[in-house]
């Protein structure tokens, strides 16, 4: 007898063969694709995309070696956290290495495609070259992440009656998380790694409500309390010993254009907010404007204008 299941999935004895509706929208989602798909050619020569599934699998490898015993391996001994740090490092690292690659394959042969001089796509070798000195700069730099990160957690489980240890903030804050993902995307793009940080703040965007820019500079202990709303630009400049709250957005005010009429891309657009200040939840603060060091912002204050240091500023 056969399962209902298998008719309704069309796994049955008694499926239909697709309807001439279905392959005419087939047909037409892939005549019409204007640029959404990308497929190798017959020779085999379309470059591969960087892997969204890969880089999220390289984040946790790396969030194991950042935070051993808390995430990945949690049996570890003082004699096997080396092995462990080590050999999940490797594997991370041989990872990001390949997808570090295809970001730069990628680009290089849009950009060739933009002035009309398209490389040849079955030649990666410079592609290859750079991505491994990318690779290794960036390993260079994960002691400093994890310098940055451990006063982060610090700064959480100071700032927050609630947090009953520096544990608690590892496991459970969604800002430790964004700012873990931000500060591993932010050595990648001060690299000039393309695409890749993107996919990676934009990952940790879809599952804390944080969206932190890859190119935002920020300083040590930087803590996000509650974090859910939190927009923080790519030219932002953050101080030190910094706290904000859930709802802050710290953007842009204008977009300047050129004679075309399309956004200049990469000019100083959003604040600089200067060490110790507090923001606290639903502030907007707009344009390149400077909050000056031991400020207090309000809650829900709109703000447009620079501030001198110690400044308090509130609604009304």
């Amino acid at each position: 007898m056969s399962n209902p299941r298998d008719q309704e999935s069309g796994n049955g004895p008694h499926c239909v063969e697709p309807s001439a509706d279905l392959v005419s929208v087939v047909n037409a989602l892939c005549d019409g694709h204007d640029g959404l798909a990308r497929w190798r050619d017959n020779g085999g020569n379309q470059r591969l995309l960087p892997s969204r599934d890969a880089l999220v699998e390289i984040v946790e490898l790396l969030r194991g070696v950042l935070f051993p015993g808390y995430f990945g391996v949690s049996d570890l001994t003082r004699e096997s956290m080396r092995f462990h740090v080590g050999a999940t490092l490797d594997r991370a690292i041989r990872m990001l290495r390949e997808q570090i690659k295809r970001g730069l394959c990628f680009e290089a042969c849009l950009n060739a495609a933009e002035c009309g001089q398209c490389a040849d796509p079955g030649d990666c070798s410079s592609c290859v070259e750079q991505a491994d000195g990318m690779t290794r700069a960036f390993l260079a730099e994960l002691p400093e992440v994890r310098r940055l990160l451990a006063s982060d957690v610090q700064a959480a489980y100071e700032g927050d009656p609630a947090a009953r240890s520096p544990d608690e903030a590892i496991f459970c804050y969604p800002g430790i998380w964004a700012v873990t993902s931000q500060r591993i995307a932010h050595a990648l793009y001060g690299l000039g790694v393309p695409l890749i940080p993107r996919i990676i703040t934009e990952h940790a965007h879809s599952l804390t409500g944080i969206d932190i820019h890859p190119g935002a500079r920020i300083g040590e202990r930087f803590f996000i309390d509650h974090g859910t709303g939190v927009v923080i630009g790519e030219t932002c400049i953050i101080g030190v010993n910094v706290r904000i709250y859930q709802g802050v957005t710290l953007g842009a005010k204008s977009f300047p254009k050129d004679a075309n009429g399309n956004p200049i891309k990469g000019i100083p657009r959003h604040p600089i907010v200067e060490d110790d200040v507090v923001i606290y939840s639903g502030a907007t603060i707009l344009g390149r404007v400077t909050i000056g060091q031991g400020s207090t912002i309000g809650g829900n204050v709109w703000l447009t204008e620079s501030v001198p240091p110690n400044s308090r500023i509130s609604q009304g």
